[in-house]
C-alpha cells in the first residue's frame, strides 16, 4: 500500500468529522432535536450515570458498618427516606485503571489504561446500552457535562462523544420546536452525511484489499460502526418533522457560573423531564465545574478543596460542596420515584477518583439506585483488594435484557443486588 493511498484515506475520515458526523455513535445529539414517542406497552428500561470529576470524601460517604443495618455516614443522612431505593458500594474500582484525573475516560468504560503507552478506550456502558436499544427513542443517548465538552462516554471504536454543556441549549433541543427552515437544514445535513459515508465506505473497501490481515480487522470494525451510523441517520431523518413534547418545566435562563450545585440541579431537572417524556433512555452527566464560591461558606475553588491534605478548613468547605452534590442527586431520585420512573431506571453516582486529594483511583465512590434491583444495603468489599466494579456494569446490561458474557474486566455479575 502506498503512503499516498493511506494519507488519502485519513483525509476522507477527516471530512466525516468536519461534517459533524462521527464514525461510532454520531454527533446527532448536537444536530437533531429530541422528541417523545407514545408510551410502549412494556415498561421502558433506562440508565442515568452521574459522574464526578473530583470524587467524594470517603469518610463522609462510606458507612463504618455493612449490610442492611448500616449506620449512614454524613452525606447519606439526607437520603434517609430513600434508603430502600439505593445501595452503597465500597471497596470497588476498575481493575487496571490508574492515572488520577486522566482516568476520567474509564469511568463508564472500565477500560484499563496504561499511561505512557499506546492505548485506546473502549465503549462506555451508556453507549453499549444505546447501541442496542437507543433506536427506541429520538435520542439514542444524551451525553452532558456541567462545565466542559469532555465526557466519559465513548463509542465502540474508542472515540469520545463530546458533551453538551449548555443547559439552555439542551432544553431548546429537547423541548422547543424548530422552524421549518431549521428542520430542512437538519435533514440536509443528514442526507449529506449519508452521501459522504457512501464515498468513504467505497474507498475504504478498496483499501481493504491492499492491507494486511491486522489492518483488515480494524477496517471491518470501522465498517460495523459506519453501518450502525447509517441506521441511526435514517431514523433521525424520519423524526425531524415530528413535534417535540410540551413540558411544564420552564426553560432555564440564568445559569450561575459560581455554584456547581445549582448547575447540577438545572441539568438533573432537564434529565428528569427528558426521561418523563421518553425523549431518551440513556444519559450521562459529568460534573466538572470548578467555581463554587457562590455557595455560602465556600471561598476556594472546588479543585483546590479536593486537594485538602486533611486540612480542617478545606474539609469544612469541601463538605458543604459535596453534601450539596449528593443532596441534588437525592432530589433527582425523589422526582423519579414520585413519577413512577425509578423502578425502571438505573441511576448511578460515581467517580474515577476514590481519593481526589492523592489522585487515587481505588475505592471509587458508588451509589446505585433504582432499576428493579434489591437495595437498602451497604455492600462493603476489601479496601485494599478491591472488587471489580465492571461486574455491576455487567448486571446493569443484563437487567436491560442484553445477554453479554462480560463487560470490560468483569469477572461475573455483581454479588447480591438482583431482585
Amino acid at each position: 500500500m502506498s503512503t499516498f493511498t493511506f494519507q488519502k484515506h485519513l483525509s476522507r475520515r477527516a471530512v466525516l468529522r468536519g461534517a459533524g458526523i462521527s464514525l461510532g455513535l454520531p454527533l446527532l445529539d448536537a444536530m437533531s432535536p429530541a422528541f417523545a414517542i407514545a408510551a410502549q406497552a412494556a415498561p421502558a428500561k433506562r440508565f442515568v450515570g452521574v459522574s464526578l470529576a473530583l470524587g467524594l470524601h470517603n469518610p463522609n460517604l462510606v458507612p463504618t458498618t455493612a449490610g442492611r443495618d448500616y449506620e449512614p455516614a454524613l452525606y447519606l443522612k439526607s437520603l434517609g427516606d430513600l434508603r430502600e431505593d439505593f445501595t452503597v458500594i465500597s471497596g470497588s474500582s476498575h481493575p487496571g485503571v490508574t492515572g488520577g484525573h486522566s482516568a476520567e475516560g474509564s469511568i463508564f468504560s472500565a477500560c484499563p489504561n496504561m499511561r505512557g503507552t499506546t492505548s485506546r478506550n473502549t465503549i462506555s456502558l451508556d453507549q453499549k446500552m444505546a447501541k442496542h436499544l437507543g433506536h427506541e427513542t429520538r435520542f439514542p443517548s444524551l451525553v452532558l457535562n456541567t462545565g466542559r465538552q469532555s465526557s466519559p462516554s465513548y463509542t465502540e471504536n474508542g472515540s469520545m462523544i463530546p458533551a453538551e454543556n449548555d443547559a439552555v441549549a439542551l432544553f431548546t433541543k429537547l423541548f422547543v420546536d424548530d422552524k421549518p427552515a431549521e428542520q430542512e437544514r437538519q435533514a440536509e445535513l443528514i442526507r449529506q452525511g449519508r452521501s459522504i459515508m457512501d464515498v468513504v465506505g467505497a474507498e475504504a473497501k478498496a483499501l481493504q484489499r491492499e492491507v494486511g490481515s491486522g489492518d483488515r480487522d480494524k477496517l471491518e470494525a470501522w465498517f460495523t460502526s459506519v453501518r450502525d451510523l447509517e441506521k441511526r441517520l435514517v431514523a433521525n431523518e424520519e423524526w425531524i418533522h415530528q413535534p417535540k413534547p410540551e413540558v411544564s418545566l420552564k426553560k432555564p435562563t440564568a445559569i450561575p457560573k459560581d455554584n456547581e450545585v445549582v448547575v447540577e440541579r438545572i441539568f438533573l431537572d432537564i434529565i428528569h423531564m427528558a426521561l418523563a417524556t421518553d425523549s431518551t433512555r440513556f444519559i450521562t452527566l459529568h460534573i466538572t465545574g470548578n467555581n463554587v464560591n457562590g455557595i455560602e461558606g465556600v471561598e476556594e475553588s472546588y479543585h483546590g478543596l479536593s486537594h485538602h491534605g486533611m486540612d480542617e478548613e478545606k474539609l469544612r468547605q469541601l463538605t458543604i460542596v459535596e453534601q450539596g452534590v449528593v443532596n441534588e442527586w437525592g432530589n433527582f431520585l425523589r422526582k423519579m420515584k414520585e413519577g413512577g420512573l425509578l423502578d425502571e431506571t438505573m441511576v448511578l453516582l460515581t467517580s474515577n477518583l476514590g481519593n481526589a486529594s492523592s489522585h487515587d483511583n481505588k475505592n471509587m465512590p458508588v451509589l446505585f439506585a433504582g432499576g428493579g434491583f434489591r437495595h437498602g444495603r451497604h455492600v462493603a468489599f476489601d479496601q485494599k483488594n478491591n472488587y471489580p466494579l465492571p461486574n455491576l456494569y455487567l448486571s446493569a446490561l443484563h437487567q436491560l435484557g442484553l445477554q453479554e458474557e462480560s463487560f470490560a474486566t468483569s469477572t461475573g455479575e455483581f454479588d447480591g443486588i438482583r431482585a
